[in-house]
């Protein structure tokens, strides 16, 4: 596409082609053909899936360059971990980070995926971008711009950034790594009705609200909220097959090890189990030969499985995807249940929040509720879908 764009001309020419097209095609993830993965998922994952990829790009009147050096490229196409290697950690040996200093255009598209990924690695890019560079590099400091000059770089380059969901993490970053004089805009979709209207399983879904007094509180007052208040009802066995959702991996090894501590009946799933334990923990969670089943947000993103079995759902924080949270309430459906184990007329949604997570309940209830479930004297409050 962007070939397109900057050569419209069929016979421009386009430099190590061949060597693009061996390095990034094949690799591709098969999508199922009986049982299709959502559509937002193929989108996703289409094509080659390498997350270790940069490439500098040279434009000329008439052709392309591939592969060019990053000194001498007009454009640099990077995912965060391919420029996390280059960029290195202090003290490493042949880290290189000066040509982020006169970058003047940063786009980061699809932003919200980096946080499926390591988010760590996108803000430490962002701490190397316009530092003085160590080295030349053979540079004509005639064609340098006063205020480049002057480390002014920082003021004058724009962002931008697109995401297909609002969280704090993404205006954190636009308010803390970028500085352009002329200011920020920001242009977000208002959720009317939010993903909850995609509920097609008849069945109530609880919201309770924990007060935190600042943001630095909130993980551990969370995890207090969770084990004092609502773990303690899904203890018996009568509520059997519980399913919790965690988005956090910090969270899910912070719940994994209380569990382990408290002698709890519980399988786990995350991005890091092994095909094998995998197919284990479904096993025993259908089959009730596990209480509990802790799963992780991130695994449900790169694998998205149909969990069977599923009675409640706790969510310990509303998902960073919002689609997640009707995919997930869709799973607990009459053809997805074992006969032999649990009681199908007792099926809850459960999800913690507090005033910071306003976005994300905004997506999944509608922005005018969510803003009345933050602010309102009652901490708890139901819906009822699939009526």
């Amino acid at each position: 596409m962007m070939m397109e764009i900057i050569l419209p001309d069929e016979k421009a020419n386009v430099m190590n082609k061949r060597r693009f097209f061996d390095e990034f095609t094949g690799n591709e993830i098969a999508m199922p053909k009986k049982k299709p993965r959502p559509e937002d998922y193929e989108e996703t994952f289409v094509g080659n899936t390498d997350d270790t990829f940069r490439i500098g790009i040279t434009v000329t009147k008439k052709s392309i360059r591939l592969y060019a050096d990053f000194y001498s490229a007009d454009i640099i196409v990077a995912s965060p971990l391919g420029l996390r290697v280059i960029v290195g950690a202090e003290g490493e040996e042949g880290r290189d980070f000066d040509f982020l200093a006169s970058v003047e255009l940063l786009v980061l598209d699809q932003a919200d995926i980096f946080l499926m990924q390591n988010w760590d690695h996108l803000l430490h890019i962002l701490d190397h971008f316009h530092l003085q560079p160590r080295e030349a590099h053979g540079i004509n400091f005639s064609r340098v711009r006063s205020w480049a000059l002057n480390g002014w770089s920082r003021y004058y380059r724009q962002t931008l950034l697109f995401s297909s969901v609002i969280l704090p993490e993404l205006n954190a970053l636009m308010s803390k790594k970028c500085h352009n004089y002329a200011g920020k805009i920001c242009v977000a979709n208002p959720e009317l009705t939010g993903t909850i209207c995609h509920v097609v399983v008849q069945l109530p879904q609880v919201f309770h609200r924990f007060d935190v007094p600042s943001v630095v509180q909130i993980a551990d007052d969370r995890f207090e909220f969770f084990i004092k208040k609502i773990l303690p009802q899904y203890k018996n066995t009568v509520m059997s097959h519980v399913l919790i959702y965690i988005p956090s991996y910090f969270d899910y090894v912070r719940l994994r090890n209380y569990f382990r501590r408290e002698g709890l009946n519980f399988v786990q799933i995350c991005e890091y189990s092994k095909e094998g334990k995998i197919a284990r923990a479904r096993d025993m969670f259908f089959h009730a030969e596990a209480h509990f089943l802790l799963y992780s947000e991130r695994f449900h993103f790169f694998r998205r499985p149909s969990i069977k079995g599923i009675l409640h759902i706790l969510f310990y924080q509303p998902p960073t995807f919002p689609h997640f949270y009707s995919e997930m309430c869709n799973l607990i459906r009459d053809t997805n249940q074992n006969q032999n184990t649990g009681d199908e007329s007792n099926m809850t949604v459960t999800v913690l929040y507090s005033k910071y997570d306003v976005h994300r309940l905004a997506a999944i209830v509608g922005t005018d509720r969510a803003a009345r479930m933050v602010s309102s004297e009652r901490n708890v409050h139901m819906f009822m879908t699939g009526e």
